[in-house]
């Protein structure tokens, strides 16, 4: 047989081997990055519509409330202000709390709801407690966004510098949500500059606006002197947050102020490979048009290329090939992007990465034994372009002689 007639059995003999074993990768891989936790996840148990919330219901033997303060609370939920009136004049308890510590006045404030929240004000109702996450009626307020009721509470004597259990604070929280007007009151009126404060995972205001992609509030707290460069317990600026989640505009705004495009996190990954692993081409393209540098100063585990192939980014692939992205670059495991692909049992990237020029031959590095495990991945591309079946044996066949020519020396 023809050493060609040989490759092409090896080749499929390997790529059965190969089908078999991307079929149980594919069960157990995960993504590198793993998923982001929701920053603000106790503000997400709040209710959202009327009736019982999942919060409110009893666990076994350890309700708290009484009937008529579980109306209370209800009526408070959907600023029912008769039936608030009625039974408080049933000597109600207006500061009772349910299973999660929550009043009344927490679901009012939550909800915005001006008269009933003025209503439990008028009646002292407590500004001060805390549910079981740490959220206090100044937090909901400033995550809610209603100046009408910050002001009510502040006037009640709410604790304008309470924190919640994850380190956050009414600015945090004004932050997050983007209400520039709540942001203007605590520090241009308040003076509160000091609770421009890291939270537990080491994120100042600034850095939540980036990641949730906030263009007005990233310009607001630059015109506050609150912006920054610094890096959270994760290693990230605010530049990687932004760009972990695509948030192109953002981007944008740190850039016109950020001295470094290439900066990496505590990962050495940058911006670029961030946005790159995420598949958020809009970001790649622009990053790329203000020439981020695609030659990295350390070696990371996986280049922007391979992070699109394995993600299966074929449009971030196609930006980076046109940015001259080297082809044929090694990740930590000796691999190129064309085996990555191959191994994956990806037949559009195989067919883009040989049409773009990839080295064959690179393999070399490994052993020839690399390319003859992907070759019938590889060869399926050819039902697709014919064009390239030839370049690809014949160097197939010359690997496959170097290889057996070294093992019988």
């Amino acid at each position: 047989m023809d050493p060609a007639g040989r490759a092409r059995g090896q080749g499929a003999t390997a790529g059965g081997l190969l089908l078999r074993a991307a079929a149980a990768a594919k069960g157990l891989r995960e993504d590198l990055w793993g998923a982001a936790a929701l920053p603000w996840r106790s503000l997400s148990r709040i209710p959202k519509r009327e009736g019982l919330g999942e919060e409110d219901t009893a666990v076994a033997g350890h309700e708290l409330l009484l009937p008529n303060e579980r109306s209370f609370q209800n009526a408070a939920k959907s600023n029912n202000l008769d039936l608030m009136e009625k039974l408080f004049e049933k000597k109600v308890n207006i500061n009772a709390v349910n299973n999660m510590n929550r009043t009344a006045l927490h679901f009012a404030v939550g909800r915005n709801h001006l008269s009933a929240v003025d209503f439990l004000l008028k009646h002292k109702a407590r500004v001060d407690v805390a549910d079981k996450h740490g959220l206090t009626v100044i937090h909901l307020a400033a995550w809610s966004g209603s100046l009408e009721v910050m002001l009510m509470l502040v006037k009640a004597g709410a604790d304008q510098r309470a924190k919640n259990q994850d380190g956050m604070n009414a600015l945090h929280f004004a932050t997050q949500s983007n209400h520039v007007h709540i942001v203007e009151y605590l520090i241009q009126d308040l003076h509160l500059k000091d609770l421009n404060q890291p939270d537990e995972k080491g994120r100042k205001p600034f850095l939540l606006a980036a990641e949730r992609g906030h263009v007005e509030m990233i310009e607001k707290l630059t015109f506050l002197n609150l912006h920054t460069s610094e890096k959270d317990k994760g290693g990230n600026t605010a530049l990687h947050l932004a760009a972990k989640h695509g948030h192109s505009p953002a981007v944008q705004v740190l850039l016109a102020q950020w001295q470094d495009i290439n900066e990496m996190n505590e990962l050495n990954i940058s911006s670029l490979q961030i946005a790159t692993r995420n598949g958020h081409a809009s970001l790649v393209n622009f990053l790329l048009s203000e020439n981020i540098d695609l030659r990295q100063k350390v070696e990371p585990k996986e280049s922007p290329l391979h992070l699109a192939v394995i993600n299966n980014h074929i449009t971030v692939v196609n930006s980076l090939l046109s940015a001259q992205h080297d082809i044929d670059i090694l990740n930590q495991k000796q691999q190129t992007p064309l085996h990555v692909a191959a191994d994956r049992g990806n037949v559009e990237l195989v067919e883009t990465l040989l049409k773009a020029g990839c080295d064959l031959k690179a393999v070399d590095k490994v052993s020839a034994w690399t390319l003859l495990y992907s070759a019938e991945m590889v060869a399926k591309t050819f039902l697709l372009d014919v064009s390239l079946e030839q370049r690809y044996w014949n160097i197939l066949c010359e690997m496959g002689t170097n290889w057996r020519n070294h093992a019988s020396s």
